[in-house]
């Protein structure tokens, strides 16, 4: 490790310096005296502190102090270890301390559905192969075993916040309650019979007692609707979504705008494209998460605006299943809150963020023949801060300032793909990937360390689901021979 970092971090200090700037007086909370006089509980150290705050700060050889669960002080290192006495340090040589990832689109359990049917156009993927195989395989111990082998693959990517759209929601949270991890988890509601219901009126009663279960039962956890989309429900179905929801204060989260069979069903219809519809019936009028949105037309994007919906981009799954290329900067420039997300490991199929940061890059660079669209610091802001705002947790996640919940992670940058350095948010967009993440903090709690998972068991997870593929692979292998 010594002379790797001797290669790039003290060989490069000079220009690095001029980039970052010299560490402000570390930035604490009100109670900060309190927590240092009787030892914080964490103390995290890095060569570089990426805040992702307002004014984009970046700490060369900073810290960030942790109690309760809270971020006490974030700033330079030798001040805030002489300050905040820690009950445990993690050293910081050769790491950059960032916020957490933020998934705003997932299906976790599909994670036992990976590469079950791939190179497929989505209506035929869902219609002819998905739906028919959730009807038949899913249940609470698909759901359990999908969702835990879910939270390692993300815990292990440095992702410590995820929007999930599945069934047996009360299965999800329990992994989640478990593992340690923060997700808005939606009760999904479709209008055809599926695993835990038998259409829309079933799926809202279901959603409306999981909210009424876990609503206020764990910070970490916040229940939602999971309304599937508007080709999957029908105009009264959706108002009665958004109602419920409203009714019990909680957001909703929905398939959006995700490919032409869409606005074309849309339109043939309602008369009109998928977010004018929405638009229409009110259904804009509480917190909306939107999953896709791959082709809003010039005037549907101020409505997203000022209708402050959450965009989530989920460029590999849209670029596998040739849905386009969402106009991402556009809906930036117009004032759009927009996040990134995995979507389900069936048609992604991994739950890698570091991929998905590129891939959004790399999209809008050549979609709109510019390279300068869609630079490194707006791309990990999507990922971060950003995507907090668009899930509707901008002021508790996201940015690493005192007084928000202490979701953060160390990245390693001790491999050869990090040698040399110039730009540490150019490593982080443009090099790093889900094995370079050493060490991942939710709410102030270690949940993984150098590849050790303090809240999951690896190996019974990766056993269960291998036996539940297999049988899986056993039923459909012999209903394809009769």
């Amino acid at each position: 490790m010594t002379t790797i970092r001797s290669c790039f971090f003290t060989f490069f200090l000079a220009s690095l310096c001029a980039a970052c700037g010299p560490a402000d007086a570390p930035e604490a909370a009100d109670t900060a005296g309190d927590a240092a006089s009787d030892g914080i509980d964490l103390l995290v150290l890095g060569d570089f502190v990426v805040t992702m705050d307002p004014e984009r700060r970046v700490i060369m050889n900073g810290a960030v102090a942790i109690d309760d669960g809270v971020i006490l002080a974030v700033g330079d290192a030798s001040e805030l270890v002489s300050a905040y006495p820690a009950q445990k340090t993690l050293p910081g040589d050769g790491r950059v301390v960032m916020p957490g990832l933020v998934n705003g689109h997932s299906h976790a359990a599909m994670t036992v559905l990976r590469g079950v049917a791939d190179d497929l156009a989505l209506m035929d993927w869902l219609n002819n192969y998905i739906f028919p195989a959730e009807v038949a395989f899913v249940d609470g111990e698909f759901v359990r075993i999908g969702t835990e082998l879910a939270c390692w693959e993300m815990l292990r990517g440095g992702t410590t916040t995820f929007v999930d759209m599945y069934y047996y929601p009360d299965t999800i949270a329990d992994v989640v309650d478990r593992c340690g991890m923060r997700a808005l988890i939606s009760a999904t509601v479709i209008g055809q019979r599926s695993p835990d219901a038998e259409g829309a009126g079933d799926s809202i009663t279901n959603g409306v007692g999981f909210i009424d279960r876990w609503q206020g039962r764990n910070p970490r956890i916040t229940p939602i609707f999971g309304p599937h989309a508007n080709y999957t429900l029908n105009a009264e179905q959706l108002a009665a979504t958004r109602s419920a929801a409203i009714e019990h204060g909680v957001p909703i989260s929905i398939h959006l705008s995700e490919s032409p069979y869409e606005v074309q069903y849309s339109k043939d219809t309602y008369g009109t494209t998928s977010i004018h519809m929405l638009e229409s019936i009110g259904f804009f009028d509480g917190p909306t998460i939107a999953a896709h949105v791959v082709w809003p037309t010039e005037d549907e994007i101020p409505i997203l605006a000022e209708r402050e919906v959450g965009v989530i981009h989920n460029p590999t799954s849209n670029m596998k299943i040739a849905s386009g290329v969402a106009p991402i900067t556009a809906m930036l420039a117009a004032g759009v809150r927009v996040g990134l997300g995995t979507d389900g490991a069936a048609s992604n199929n991994d739950l890698d963020m570091w991929e998905e940061m590129r891939l959004a890059a790399f999209l809008q660079k050549v979609d709109r023949m510019d390279p300068e669209a869609l630079p490194a610091i707006e791309v990990l802001s999507m990922a971060t801060d950003g995507g907090a705002r668009a899930i509707g947790l901008g002021d508790k996640i996201g940015s690493l300032e005192p007084g928000k919940q202490a979701d953060l992670i160390q990245v390693v940058f001790d491999d050869v793909h990090h040698v040399p350095l110039y730009d540490v948010i150019s490593h982080l967009v443009y090099v790093s990937d889900e094995q370079d993440v050493g060490a991942v903090v939710v709410d102030g709690q270690l949940l993984m360390l150098d590849g050790e998972f303090l809240t999951l068991d690896t190996a019974r997870i990766a056993t269960e689901a291998r036996e539940l593929a297999a049988r899986i692979q056993r039923e459909l292998t012999e209903r394809n021979s009769d």
